[in-house]
């Protein structure tokens, strides 16, 4: 008899068809499924909305590197970036589960070593998105206060005024996800039309207004170095502000279980949104390193955020800046919201299976359909990495780092996990209509060294000479995360911890080719 996933499956009714997969797979469905193909896709370009990201982090290809390296690098991101998103909407196609990567690792590792692989990929994942939250509210509250200081030069920007505005803006994602959760696909579909009218009205109206551009030798040639260390390692630094630009694609993975037809809407959002990322990404870029005045006077801007002295360079009006860099913090406000819903549907899935302390109230879902305990858990955890902030600039520089390279090791996971079943001869049949074919193993191994390089070029100190006040301290908070991790797994991971072992998910991501 046919399982459902197998190739009889189109006698379900879609709907019906991902629960029993679901069930299948050792879960029951708890969670509504409202998301559509166009919702998700403006829920996970919310979240990757690579050209205002981009500008949030500008700061950090303006020292390094300048305009080309900041373009080009992007090029390159870009195409290594969908390797590793078509390989992850493969896997996501096979398993629908909002456990995302450290379900598809607990499937495609080898038995001996699965669970504990997979356990170690949670962590990092949920680092990454809880990280990521954080950094976002970061950033839009240093919009929100870069504003303030424009338009009063008088003022001068807190480091606990930034925190205090995180944590407002945390309050309203939270409010949102628990007060309005059936809403969240009409929401980004608005989102999604939001975010393209404001990509167009900025890159438009700085590029017509500013009247003393740029040249294009400047912007596709001349090399810029602040950062103290010679122009190689100063373009690898550069590097790692498009690694940020581009990341959260995996998004869709841990909303599975609220779409319909998720085997094949939720692997094609995936894609969409880094294609979509990476065309928007790449003409913003350009725009602003036409408009981008003195480099120097645009680093060292008094109201801490280059993008808003771009547009007060090209408009000079306050009242022009202010407006367009309101159409950018609002997606970033929009960007909280679904970041808050990401990060609590991670919590849910590792509590679901026994990943997390407290996991049976962690795991509970409301009469409403919304597991709001991983939500408040969730507004916990990201108001407290914006509380380094109020300590030292360089502590939540690390959180910011953190957040990229938590997603990254969690995305390199299951892709080594992937490879190595293919090179051992044992070739997981991957039983979802999105298929990678032939291409697969070359996308795989590309994807994987792609991330295993930006993995280890985080790790290194931005500006030189290295200073305890300069040093890059992520390695030691990823040692951290290791530690805990692997602490937990001895003490009681090992016993407690089921992965997605339930049901017959083991079975069925061990079927091999004759």
């Amino acid at each position: 008899m046919e399982t459902p996933i197998g190739p009889e499956r189109k006698v379900f009714v879609d709907n019906v068809e991902e629960d029993v997969i679901l069930e299948q797979l050792g879960y029951t469905q708890e969670l509504k499924r409202s998301f559509g193909l166009v919702g998700m896709v403006g829920f996970s370009f919310s979240i990757v909305t690579s050209w205002t990201a981009l500008g949030g982090v500008l700061i950090v290809g303006v020292g390094a590197g300048g305009p080309p390296v900041m373009i080009w690098s992007w090029v390159g991101i870009c195409i290594a970036t969908l390797t590793v998103a078509y390989s992850m909407a493969e896997m996501c196609s096979a398993y629908p589960v909002a456990g995302g990567q450290y379900s598809w690792v607990a499937i495609l590792a080898p038995q001996r070593c699965a669970r504990g692989f997979s356990y170690v990929c949670g962590w990092f994942m949920l680092i990454g998105v809880l990280a990521m939250g954080a950094t976002n509210n970061f950033i839009a509250a240093n919009f929100f206060l870069g504003m303030a200081n424009l338009n009063n030069p008088d003022y001068t920007i807190e480091r606990w005024h930034t925190v205090l505005v995180s944590y407002l803006i945390a309050f309203l994602a939270t409010g949102a996800n628990i007060g309005m959760p059936h809403f969240l696909d009409k929401i980004s579909k608005g989102v999604l039309i939001w975010n393209i009218c404001a990509f167009f009205t900025v890159f438009i109206t700085i590029l017509a207004m500013n009247d003393h551009k740029q040249p294009a030798s400047f912007v596709f040639g001349k090399f810029e170095n602040f950062t103290g260390f010679n122009p190689a390692y100063a373009a690898i630094l550069g590097i790692l502000q498009s690694a940020f630009g581009m990341c959260c694609y995996d998004a869709p993975s841990h909303m599975t279980e609220e779409m319909r037809n998720a085997r094949k809407e939720a692997p094609r959002a995936m894609v969409m949104a880094v294609y979509i990322g990476a065309i928007t990404g790449f003409v913003f870029l350009i725009a602003l390193s036409f408009c981008i005045g003195d480099l120097e006077a645009t680093a060292d801007t008094p109201t801490g955020v280059p993008l808003l002295e771009i547009f007060y360079n090209s408009t000079g009006s306050v009242g022009g800046a202010c407006a367009l860099l309101t159409l950018v913090a609002l997606i970033a406000i929009f960007c909280a919201n679904s970041l808050m819903a990401e990060g609590s549907r991670s919590i849910y899935a590792f509590a679901r299976d026994h990943g997390l302390p407290f996991s049976g109230s962690l795991s509970k879902v409301s009469k409403k359909h919304i597991p709001v305990n991983a939500v408040l858990l969730t507004l916990v955890v990201q108001m407290a990495l914006n509380s380094i902030y109020f300590g030292t600039l360089t502590g939540f520089e690390t959180v910011i780092a953190m957040s990229t390279e938590g997603f990254y090791l969690s995305y390199a996971m299951p892709l080594l996990a992937r490879i190595f079943a293919r090179i051992t001869g044992k070739k997981h049949q991957l039983e979802g209509p999105y298929s990678l074919g032939r291409f697969g193993l070359l996308l795989n191994v590309v994807g994987f060294v792609f991330l295993t390089f930006c993995c280890i070029t985080f790790n290194f100190p931005s500006i030189s000479p290295v200073t305890s006040e300069h040093m890059n301290y992520v390695s030691a908070a990823i040692g951290v995360v290791m530690l805990v991790s692997g602490i937990t797994w001895i003490t009681t991971g090992r016993k407690r911890f089921t992965g997605p072992d339930s049901g017959n998910l083991f079975s069925l991501g061990r079927e091999e080719n004759a």
